[in-house]
């Protein structure tokens, strides 16, 4: 197996996880924490901002997932 195809299979079998409490996260979460972590750090209504602004980010294609480690690469 290559270096190349051995970290593909490691990647695809990565799941996402909070950076805080390791909870597993939705795939399509755009952020990389849980809501209650979140809560904690920033507060409810800054931590709804965040979310509101990543997904408008997302839905415009503004968002860069290269610090993904569980997304296939294409």
């Amino acid at each position: 197996m290559f270096k190349n195809e051995k970290l593909f299979f490691l990647k695809k079998k990565m799941v996402k996880k909070c950076l805080y409490c390791n909870v597993a996260l939705p795939d399509d979460s755009v952020i990389d924490f849980c809501r209650s972590c979140g809560v904690g750090v920033w507060g409810e209504k800054m931590l709804n901002a965040i979310i509101e602004n990543m997904e408008n980010a997302r839905d415009n294609g503004d968002l860069c997932d290269a610090g993904r480690i569980t997304e296939e690469s294409k």
